[in-house]
């Protein structure tokens, strides 16, 4: 059980289907909220081991679960191009959430709330009608809340879908001190470019990391295989950081597949609201989820609080659409485009300037100046395919 069972009624209120990151953080914002919108209940089947998940995302705002965030970083390395760069996150941290931390801070603010709670089982149907939604759950039990939120994740294929993120990360154990605990590195190329790839490593002490290998890929090609991503990873540790094969340990830790698509399906159908990944929240360019997440958490507490519906949310301007779907063509299409594009992007003192264009919070004027260092043709051909 994620929360305290619930044992009120089931009609009324809201539903939240799916106590993953996006289920819990929009379960904490609403219970958090001055106006709450009635009883609020968590649909969960209980598969995702959420205790066991972790999520490292960058951020300039405070946030109701800043708590849960258990390492911050205010620096990052770049390795591109043949150039080893630390950057500075200026006003930017980079911080890591741990699931155990983050479900600590969400029943902190749940727990006092008499009508927040949750409810094993697995949803096969939701129905709408006159009335409202129905939700099916697979022991023959109903739920009709007013309003369902659909936190149950992204679709698990890529069809459709503009591009695929695929990774592989494996908690590294060295027998000498080998990584900077103060230092993450988001993208080193330093191995072989089969594929768009980098190697991601985020320490947690000199001798401890979790170094994933990431590629982007076509959505409709085959997934990368284990095998070679274990084999970069490992290529990585010995001729990268010149360990001994002898003096290391590795372990999977996390991977997945992730659809990339600039063109997520309408949010809101009747009184049903997708959140999260169904939503569009995978940042395309990216992959990147965990802040959107809960900025639109938020949103929709605030839209709740103010007008009593959840619709009132930000609109995303419709350049940056067209941006993702430029570079994510011209990475898919040519992979050393990747490397160029970031040895160009961070070759500056500061990381800030890229991070608010991939948080949408960037001007015009702003993403003029960061373009004017890419190369023009790959990018000008692929916004005009589009």
């Amino acid at each position: 059980m994620v929360l305290r069972p619930w044992n009120g009624p089931t009609s009324g209120g809201i539903a939240v289907l799916g106590g993953g990151l996006s289920g819990l953080s929009l379960v904490a914002h609403l219970a958090a909220a001055d106006a709450r919108p009635g009883p609020i209940v968590l649909l969960d089947d209980g598969r995702n081991d959420i205790a066991r998940a972790a999520w490292a995302s960058w951020t300039r705002r405070p946030g109701l679960l800043d708590p849960a965030a258990s390492e911050s970083f205010a620096r990052i390395r770049v390795r591109a191009g043949g150039r080893d760069r630390e950057l500075s996150l200026d006003e930017y941290r980079y911080r890591v959430v741990h699931g155990a931390h983050l479900l600590a801070e969400v029943r902190r603010h749940t727990d006092p709330v008499a009508d927040v709670g949750s409810v094993t089982g697995h949803v096969t149907e939701i129905v709408e009608s006159g009335s409202g939604p129905c939700v099916l759950l697979g022991d023959g039990r109903e739920l009709r809340p007013h309003w369902v939120f659909d936190a149950r994740g992204p679709a698990s294929s890529t069809a459709g879908a503009d591009a695929a993120l695929d990774f592989l990360g494996f908690r590294v154990r060295s027998r000498s001190p080998v990584f900077d605990p103060h230092v993450p590195v988001l993208f080193d190329f330093r191995t072989e470019q089969t594929a768009a790839s980098f190697l991601y490593v985020l320490p947690t002490d000199a001798q401890h990391a979790l170094v994933e290998h990431t590629c982007f890929t076509d959505a409709t090609g085959p997934a990368i295989e284990f095998a070679a991503h274990r084999d970069a990873v490992c290529t990585y540790l010995t001729d990268v950081l010149g360990l001994d094969g002898g003096s290391v340990d590795a372990e999977p830790a996390e991977g997945g597949r992730l659809p990339l698509t600039t063109h997520p399906p309408d949010r809101v159908q009747g009184r049903v609201v997708r959140v999260g990944a169904a939503a569009g929240l995978l940042e395309a360019s990216s992959g990147y989820a965990y802040e959107r997440i809960q900025r639109d958490s938020e949103a929709i507490a605030r839209s709740f609080a103010l007008h009593g519906h959840p619709c009132d949310l930000p609109k995303r301007a419709a350049r940056f659409t067209r941006y993702n779907r430029a570079l994510l063509r011209v990475i898919v299409e040519h992979p050393n485009f990747l490397e160029e594009m970031f040895a160009k992007l961070f070759a500056r003192d500061s990381a800030a300037p890229v991070l608010r264009f991939l948080d949408e919070d960037s001007s015009v004027r702003d993403e003029a100046t960061l373009f004017a260092s890419l190369p023009a043709g790959p990018l000008i051909r692929a916004m005009a395919h589009r």
